[in-house]
């Protein structure tokens, strides 16, 4: 079973409907217990860094605040997704709205897109864009270079290790789209609107 995390934000539910269309199982939970059990643990997320990081440190369902119980899934060894926001609360920092602690179970920071001189450039970075694989990781299997995938966010992430990057795409400059590391796993766009390409990505991960 996977287990998607409820912290108060997110499109939890078109997650949840994505994965069942795939055949596999899955829960929306807030229940660290339930988290503790499922084999595999996503971490969605649309909003704010810092009130998502907020929402994380109150106690879910069970005794403990829901960061820790997504920490402990990270040490336990079983794989986890970052969707979206999901993806940069997995980061050290983040500059939105001021500065923010993250998990910390990436190294790096979230930075605001900037134009850059460039008048032309929408922030945010919202629809269809391509993505290039630097490396070939399980979750992006079966993918060809320039897939296009669907991006809503203002914010990008910047992992102090380059290699981690699984994926990444271009908008005014190239960064890191998507990531990879042990057991971790996550991608800045969303694959719930993303198409037969964004279901491949969730098949892929729930088959890790």
């Amino acid at each position: 079973m996977i287990a998607i995390v409820d912290y108060g934000m997110g499109n939890l539910r078109s997650v949840e409907k994505a994965l069942h269309k795939l055949g596999h199982a899955a829960e929306v939970t807030s229940d660290a217990e339930v988290i503790r059990r499922a084999e595999r643990v996503i971490l969605p997320g649309v909003g704010a860094f810092g009130a998502a990081m907020a929402n994380l440190a109150q106690a879910g369902d069970g005794a403990e605040p829901l960061s820790q119980t997504v920490l402990e899934a990270v040490q336990s060894g079983k794989p986890l997704f970052g969707i979206c926001l999901g993806m940069q609360l997995l980061l050290t920092e983040s500059e939105e709205l001021g500065r923010h602690r993250g998990l910390d179970v990436v190294p790096g920071q979230v930075l605001r897109f900037q134009p850059n001189g460039d008048p032309t450039l929408k922030i945010p970075h919202m629809g269809w864009n391509r993505l290039s694989f630097p490396r070939e990781t399980p979750l992006m299997a079966g993918l060809e270079d320039g897939v296009q995938v669907y991006f809503v966010h203002s914010f990008y992430c910047r992992p102090d290790d380059e290699s981690v990057a699984a994926a990444t795409c271009t908008h005014g400059q190239t960064f890191c789209a998507a990531l990879a590391r042990e057991n971790v796993f996550a991608v800045q766009f969303h694959p719930e609107k993303s198409g037969a390409a964004g279901l491949r990505i969730l098949d892929n991960f729930a088959r890790l």
